[in-house]
Order: structure tokens, then C-alpha cells, then sequence
């Protein structure tokens, strides 16, 4: 996974600055072609590219509206793939309906894969493997079980449940390369069995505002390339104190 963070300062919702208790991961795609992350993150970091339209999402309403998500898969300007945080992830977002509406909002971090034409085998693969990789770190991150039900949904799913808006996505592009949710929630699971990365459904708090730090151990590994492998995201995202330590 090639996770980087360029917040959405600007943006309404990260201006409201609610607090989201983690229960689920909402996987979203953009239904739109264009697989170039500098669409929706902004302003160029060097590594986005420039939009020379400039309508990014950093801003207060993006297109006029009312909608942020926690994070972004697609293209960097020299064609490699990375996922790019957004909001931080244990803030309420607006990404299930706009604004205050989709109660998914109170529950699940949500995050966009961004679509191209849909018929590229070799992009859809890269950032469905980014998408996993993603999902099993944040599930190790917050307790969470990728196999538990309503943990990992997609916007089609929520909208199902009752807790999203009218969406369809990723159910209209997933098929078409021969996945799904069910294998995508599979692949997460086999992904931290793999890593060793438990995901037992415990689940997390609200964040409390005292300012104090409360330190928590995400894994303990018996192969030392695992623990690396783990402390190389927690930093990635942000952790730059997280350590390893031997017993």
C-alpha cells in the first residue's frame, strides 16, 4: 500500500470536525472516468499533478456540494497507484449522503476507489489491491472484523440497509474483472491473516478531547518482517512514534 496524507483543511466537513466512533469501512468508486487522483486531492503536492481546473475536493463545498470522503485511490502524475487520507480517520465524514444525511456517516470511514472506463484489467487490479491492503490495515487499526457483517459494505450495500443514499457503487465495476464484495471482504481477511494482523470486531471509542495519549499495541509478530511491514503503514499514516519492541 502506498498511503500518503494531504488533509481537506478547506473543506465543510472537515471544518465541522465531528468525531466518528469506527464500527465499518464503506468502499466507494467515483462513477466517473478519470483514474487521476489530482481530480479530487488538492492542492499539488508534487506528486498529484496539477488540476488546472481546480476543483479538487479540498475546498468548502466540492462542485457545490456537501461531500467528503476519508480517502482516495488512483493515479499519481507518473502513473503509479497510491491511496491518499484525506480527513482523519476517526472524523465523521460525508460521504453515505450529503452532508448530515446517511446515518452511515456515524458508523463507517469511506473511502473512493477512482473509476476509468472500466474495462482496464491491469488498473482495476492495482487499485482493488490497494483497496484491500487499505481496508486490512484499517481493521487491524480500529479492531475491526472484515468477515463480521455491515463491517466492510459498499455504498450498494448501505444503500440496501437503509443507511445510504441511492448508489450502486462498486457494484457496477467489481463484476466486470470478476470480484465482488463478498471476495473483496474475503481478500481483506486473507490479507491480515496473512500479515498476522488480528481482527477480532473489538472495535473503538470516541476519541476523548483531554488531550491525553493512550498508546495501543496493533499486532505482536513472530516473523520480523511483519512487524517492519506494520510499523512502515502505522508511520505511513501518520504514527511517527510507533516502535518496535522485542520481548
Amino acid at each position: 500500500m502506498n498511503l500518503r496524507k494531504l488533509i481537506f483543511t478547506e473543506n465543510d466537513c472537515y471544518k465541522a470536525g465531528k468525531a466518528l466512533a469506527v464500527k465499518g469501512i464503506m468502499v466507494h468508486s467515483t462513477g466517473a472516468n478519470n483514474p487521476n487522483l489530482k481530480r479530487y486531492v488538492g492542492p499539488d503536492d508534487g506528486l498529484l499533478g496539477k488540476n488546472q481546473y481546480n476543483n479538487h475536493w479540498n475546498q468548502n463545498k466540492p462542485d457545490g456540494r456537501q461531500v467528503c470522503v476519508h480517502g482516495f485511490i488512483g493515479k499519481l502524475a507518473d502513473g503509479s497507484i497510491a491511496t491518499y487520507q484525506t480527513l482523519p480517520w476517526d472524523m465523521r465524514g460525508w460521504h453515505g449522503g450529503s452532508g448530515n444525511k446517511g446515518s452511515v456517516n456515524d458508523t463507517h470511514i469511506g473511502f473512493e476507489i477512482c473509476e476509468d472506463g472500466l474495462t482496464d484489467a491491469a488498473y482495476f487490479n492495482a487499485v482493488y489491491r490497494e483497496a484491500v491492503e487499505l481496508c486490512a490495515y484499517l481493521c487491524g487499526l480500529f479492531g475491526l472484523n472484515p468477515a463480521a457483517d455491515g463491517v466492510i459494505i459498499g455504498h450498494y450495500e448501505g444503500h440496501a440497509r437503509g443507511i445510504a443514499s441511492n448508489h450502486g457503487d462498486p457494484k457496477n465495476w467489481f463484476p466486470k474483472h470478476g470480484k465482488s464484495m463478498d471476495t473483496f471482504r474475503a481478500d481483506v481477511a486473507a490479507e491480515m491473516k496473512a500479515a498476522n494482523t488480528p481482527g477480532d470486531g473489538s472495535g473503538t471509542t470516541t476519541p476523548e478531547p483531554s488531550g491525553k495519549l493512550y498508546r495501543v499495541q496493533i499486532g505482536a509478530y513472530s516473523v520480523k518482517a511483519n512487524a517492519e511491514a506494520t510499523l512502515k503503514k502505522a508511520k505511513a499514516a501518520g504514527f511517527t512514534d510507533a516502535f518496535i519492541k522485542q520481548d
